[in-house]
């Protein structure tokens, strides 16, 4: 057996190793004053930077969590390796030969478990993209070559090809001298029912998985062949090296455009971060066989330096539909987490990045990302058209589903604009949509169902329609066909509502001969309720708000000023039914409701321009 580094050949790796090289693989580093580097700590959770490297005693210490140390340390916390292991690692990136105390004559180098199973999975990636170029590997560079990659960009990102047959890689890597216990540990290969050892991938087109610093740690397998009884994809399973919730395909192509871009944009397959480094977004990575969460949070904040002060975009490539909805939903859940801004793009016909290279090339990408939306609008509008808002108890249900999303948004002063922006959106009053989100913030969502509006009796709106009343009461004759042009549902007091409604029952103001007690009595035996039937003899006799005589122009100002409320109250409720409208996959709708708001209005500004004249 193996024993012990020379002290001198591991002084030697300290002295040849940059700290801030080794550290700036995994966390993204900037300038503290003084010589020494800053950044998010990977150790712990923090959103303030108190991670600080010094490059010239090639040490670091964090002062939120007290992690400490050389680069030998760092390797050992951050990637879990033994001391051996990380020694072994650094000797290898300064290419120094290490040294053994042992009892034995010949020194043998000895590695750890990690660093072995490293070692294998490379020999596995090299031995799948040589098997890519030949006659069985047929379906896989066609599946490429369908989806527009080359040879270059197949080589580019590793892409291989595991072959016919059970255990054609099994006896390669046991010919390099890898034992059956370190096949299995590595999730290379795996036991058949008869105990012998066979590949895990067999016949299918091949991506090797690599961690941030660049080392295979697995695979992503793509069935190619009809008569392949497994999954469209197959990933290597949970191993000591690959934790799929920690994994980010492609992370190790990005991480240098995210840290200095700020940003990344995630994708949800192998070909569709290939197709979005190939078109000039280079910051993709995606998922691999899970969906986003904290662990791929923790990775992509500290390549962000997402902290108080600094952010960055996260941009989400979810697709349209009611899958993409619901992960998009859960990415804003984990938004919280983020101080970044979190967006969302969405493809033309759904079109993931891939596919949209494809069908319009590269620029039709970088577009894609340029047109991204801020995530927590395209989460309000997936649960929104899940309510029919044309119904009171659709736009309750609407608000009690969205007000907690509004609630949860961790930049508190954007809170109050997306309160508004949702009112609109639902068609209801801005007091009731700021109630409900102010109380899901408190844990519950009180959300009073939207009613008519009852209007207090000195209000100018209900002073109106007692006015205009009056009028249908006092002078049916002067009040007329203007007044009868105007029906119940244009009155929000209830009682003037049903008044309104009773002198309709009884033939309407045209209808009264000379007005006078028969007609009063007409009125009040039509009302089918007591409130409407004592505002009767009340209004009949209550003088009107002018001095003098009422004339058509008083009648005409007074039926303006009952009229605006409600048609105003008719065309913000169209303006929101026009948001929620799609123009382009409704684009027939959108033009008819477009053309019936551009009316209403014109009807609008006429009244107000002839209520100015009369008032």
């Amino acid at each position: 057996m193996a024993g012990k580094i020379k002290d001198e050949d591991i002084a030697l790796v300290r002295e040849r190793t940059a700290i801030a090289d080794v550290i700036s693989e995994h966390v993204t580093l900037k300038s503290a004053g003084g010589g020494n580097l800053k950044g998010l700590c990977p150790f712990h959770d923090e959103k303030t930077a108190s991670f600080n490297v010094s490059p010239a005693r090639n040490v670091y210490f964090c002062h939120g969590c007290g992690a400490g140390g050389d680069a030998i340390k760092f390797l050992m916390d951050h990637d879990h390796l033994s001391f051996v292991e990380a020694v072994e690692r650094l000797a290898g990136r300064a290419g120094l030969q290490l040294r053994y105390v042992e009892a034995g004559a010949a020194p043998i180098r000895q590695t750890g478990q990690k660093q072995r199973l490293i070692a294998a999975h490379t020999e596995a990636a090299r031995f799948y993209a040589e098997q890519l170029g030949t006659p069985g590997a047929r379906a896989a560079r066609e599946f490429l070559a369908a989806r527009g990659f080359s040879r270059e960009a197949a080589e580019r990102y590793g892409c291989g090809f595991a072959p016919e047959g059970w255990d054609p890689l099994t006896k390669h890597l046991r010919q390099k001298g890898y034992t059956a216990a370190e096949l299995t540990s590595a999730g290379l290969s795996r036991e058949a029912r008869s105990g012998s050892l066979i590949d895990r991938f067999r016949r299918r087109l091949l991506w090797p998985i690599k961690d941030i610093s660049g080392e295979v740690i697995g695979f992503g397998a793509r069935k190619l062949f009809d008569d392949d009884d497994g999954p469209k994809y197959l990933n290597t399973p949970e191993t000591p090296l690959y934790k799929k919730s920690h994994v980010l395909y492609g992370i190790d192509h990005a991480k240098r455009e995210i840290a200095k871009q700020s940003r990344v944009v995630i994708v949800e397959g192998y070909t569709d971060v290939m197709a979005c480094h190939l078109a000039g977004v280079p910051v993709a990575v995606a998922t691999c066989g899970t969906a986003f969460g904290a662990d791929h949070i923790s990775v992509l904040r500290r390549l962000l330096l997402d902290a108080d002060g600094y952010g960055g975009e996260i941009i989400f490539t979810f697709d349209g539909d009611a899958a993409g909805q619901k992960a998009a939903l859960r990415a804003f859940e984990d938004d919280q987490r983020f101080v970044a801004q979190t967006f969302i793009a969405v493809g033309p016909d759904n079109m993931d990045p891939c596919e949209l290279r494809l069908a319009k090339g590269d620029t039709a990408v970088r577009d894609l990302v340029a047109d991204r939306q801020p995530l927590l609008d395209f989460a309000l509008r997936s649960v929104i058209q899940r309510f029919d808002l044309d119904l009171a108890e659709g736009r309750v249900g609407a608000l009690k589903a969205t007000a907690p999303l509004v609630a949860k948004i961790k930049d508190r002063t954007l809170r109050p604009e997306y309160a508004r922006k949702l009112a609109g959106d639902l068609g209801m009053e801005l007091e009731t949509v700021q109630r409900a989100v102010s109380s899901a913030a408190k844990g519950v969502v009180d959300v009073v169902p939207p009613q008519r509006r009852i209007l207090a009796p000195d209000s100018a709106e209900a002073l109106v329609e007692r006015e205009a009343l009056k009028l249908a009461l006092q002078q049916p004759v002067l009040a007329g066909p203007m007044f009868d042009a105007v029906g119940a549902e244009t009155y929000a007091h209830p009682a003037y509502q049903s008044l309104r409604a009773a002198i309709a029952e009884a033939g309407g103001a045209s209808s009264a001969s000379g007005g006078g007690v028969v007609w009063i009595e007409q009125v009040r035996e039509a009302c089918v309720d007591l409130a409407a039937s004592a505002l009767v003899t009340e209004l009949a006799v209550e003088p009107l708000r002018l001095d003098g005589e009422p004339d058509p122009r008083y009648v005409e100002a007074t039926i303006i000023r009952l009229q605006l409320p409600a048609l105003n109250r008719t065309i913000a409720e169209l303006k929101s039914k026009l948001q929620r409208i799609n123009p382009v996959s409704n684009a027939e709708e959108h033009l008819r409701l477009f053309s019936e708001l551009v009316s209403l209005e014109q009807h609008a500004r006429a009244l107000r321009d002839r209520g100015a004249s009369r008032w």
